[in-house]
């Protein structure tokens, strides 16, 4: 699918016009870049800090779409999809390109797609150098400046700032995809994952359409095996915690995509949240936070030593760290993957009341891929301050740009023709919801990761929920079995049980959306 689709491209205009435009710059000279215009500061160990302004996490009320005939019957439209009409997108385009003129840019030429037979040519146009390094390291720098025009191109000016409803929009921020031209703008905020992201929705509209299965999830691999596991689930979650295992390869954090061949990441880089980042449970992340060519954003740290204090949560909750997946020790070397042998769904339960580890069928699979059960947590949007309970379809629903049936069926071909378990792992509270319960430790459910991915669990006995119909073991090796049974751990038994069934009917109502067009094995395979 060819989506640039101008005669002239964008991006021509814009290099014509600025006053200066550094094309494909290193890291280590975009550093130098960064530090001579003040935009963040070296770090001990060679990591470099930035601030991304008042926004700390994604504007998703500021995100639109726009709709032409070619797009209005395939995106799925509505809060994460917002239409914009193409008067009012060309309103902003020529906003951006009189804003551009006479500046100082910074042009970036990538790619996203480990596998070259679905891979995109990205373009990232942006006024600061830092957000020049952020392209390179998520997505995947190319070797050459580009041949042709580009797939995908990215306008960003944070420091532009619209009108409003007076521009036809919600705020002085604006995020649009126009996906037939396969551009990008993005304004008003400096927020870097606002171009991974928007990346990502765009490629979740391109692939599918093209019959490639585009995830937001994690994946690794085990060396010795070749097995590979996926991991689904919204920021926050555990996701790059989980994946980034010291005993198994990474292939990936947040993006990742399964064909009939296997699976493959369609980023370069990480974006991990770092707040109160361990190094004696999160090794491998930690260690990136102090290497050169990592991005800080927002992250405290001392003015003199200029060591990071990543326990600090001043500015935001949602502090994150941008690194090449390079600089992991166990990174998958391949492009394509083997297909998944598991399967697993993250979900930060609030309520409190969910096991920590449920085995599934595959029309459950499906139930709970649709339902994306989970808490938002703290800092990860603009507004949200505490956990707060969500469905968030395909367990990503931001990013989502195709009717999520769409993505359902195509999960369920590929879960029918490899046979790959699925699970649903709780890494939210137990014994209550937050102020009352505790956060299930990440050292009790990396054991019971590894339990499934080392095939521990085929021994082990199992019991049926009575309200959810999963299957919930009654041991897993190495892990505390007294998790496995939440109810046992709240004090007020009664409280459980009300909560237990609130969480259930949250579930039913939720699904109504999808009791019309989902097929009813799926229908009834929840609560």
């Amino acid at each position: 699918m060819s989506v640039a689709a101008n005669s002239e491209h964008i991006s021509d205009r814009v290099v014509a016009d600025a006053a200066v435009v550094y094309s494909n710059l290193s890291t280590p000279v975009l550093y130098e870049h960064a530090v001579r215009t003040g935009e963040g500061k070296l770090l001990e160990g060679g990591s470099f800090a930035v601030r991304s302004g008042p926004r700390t996490g994604r504007s998703p009320k500021d995100k639109f779409v726009v709709r032409v005939p070619e797009t209005a019957e395939h995106v799925w439209w509505g809060a994460h999809n917002q239409p914009m009409s193409p008067e009012t997108f060309e309103g902003v385009r020529e906003r951006f390109l009189d804003y551009f003129k006479d500046k100082t840019l910074y042009l970036q030429d990538c790619y996203v797609s480990q596998d070259p037979r679905q891979r995109k040519t990205v373009r990232v146009i942006s006024e600061q150098a830092y957000h020049s390094v952020f392209a390179r390291t998520m997505f995947i720098p190319s070797d050459e400046p580009l041949n042709d025009d580009p797939d995908i191109t990215i306008l960003h000016a944070p420091f532009l700032h619209f009108e409003g409803q007076e521009d036809g929009l919600n705020s002085d921020a604006v995020i649009v995809l126009h996906l037939t031209e396969g551009l990008i703008v993005i304004a008003g905020t400096a927020y870097a994952g606002e171009m991974k992201k928007s990346v990502f929705t765009a490629m979740n509209y391109y692939l599918p359409l093209s019959g490639v299965l585009s995830l937001h999830s994690a994946a690794n691999i085990d060396p010795a095996t070749g097995k590979t596991a996926f991991f689904f689930g919204l920021s926050g979650t555990g996701k790059t915690t989980l994946s980034t295992d010291p005993d198994r390869v990474l292939i990936g954090d947040d993006e990742h995509a399964w064909t009939k061949d296997g699976i493959f990441n369609i980023e370069g880089g990480c974006y991990a949240k770092v707040i109160r980042l361990s190094e004696e449970a999160e090794p491998d992340i930690f260690a990136t936070a102090h290497m050169f060519g990592t991005i800080m954003e927002n992250v405290i740290f001392n003015e003199d030593s200029r060591v990071a204090d990543l326990n600090d949560d001043a500015i935001t909750e949602n502090t994150r760290s941008s690194y090449p997946l390079d600089s992991l020790r166990n990174r998958y070397q391949g492009q394509v993957a083997p297909h998944p042998a598991h399967v697993i769904l993250l979900t930060a339960d609030a309520f409190g009341v969910l096991p920590p580890l449920a085995r599934l069928t595959h029309d459950q699979a499906l139930y709970h891929f649709l339902s994306g059960y989970t808490s938002k947590l703290a800092g990860t949007e603009t507004g949200i301050d505490e956990p707060q309970v969500t469905f968030s379809t395909c367990f990503g629903a931001p990013f989502m740009a195709l009717q999520p049936t769409l993505y359902a069926d195509l999960l369920k071909e590929r879960l029918e023709a490899t046979g790959a378990d699925v699970w649903l792992v709780n890494t939210g509270w137990v014994g209550g919801p937050p102020g009352v319960g505790e956060r299930i430790a990440i050292q009790e459910t990396r054991k019971m990761v590894s339990a499934i991915l080392n095939d521990a669990m085929v021994a082990e006995e199992f019991r049926t929920d009575p309200l959810f119909g999963f299957e919930v073991p009654l041991h897993c090796p190495g892990a505390d079995a007294s998790l496995l049974n939440p109810r046992d751990l709240w004090s007020d038994k009664e409280a459980y049980d009300i909560a237990y069934r609130t969480l259930a009917e949250r579930f039913h109502d939720n699904f109504d959306q999808f009791r019309s067009v989902a097929p009813p094995e799926v229908v009834t395979a929840g609560p």
